[in-house]
């Protein structure tokens, strides 16, 4: 459990970074949540950094694996 939250300090460590590696290791390359971010941070720091914060933090990837499917082709 313990490992749990420093994985996830860590992941927000580098999520303020560079934003879009944060997300990366959390939901993968192929996820909407990266692409989401990547757009974010490409238009500004500050909203791809606040964007990958709440995608690290509050987007439970389990709960929406059933939903979010990784783009492949």
């Amino acid at each position: 459990m313990g490992s749990d939250k420093l994985a996830v300090f860590l992941e927000v460590l580098i999520a303020i970074l560079l934003p879009p590696l944060g997300v990366f290791l959390r939901h993968g390359c192929c996820s909407m949540e990266f692409f989401i971010c990547l757009l974010l941070t490409i238009l500004g720091y500050i909203p791809g950094m606040i964007y990958a914060v709440y995608a690290i933090v509050a987007v439970d990837r389990e709960r929406l694996r059933e939903y979010y499917h990784p783009i492949n082709n």
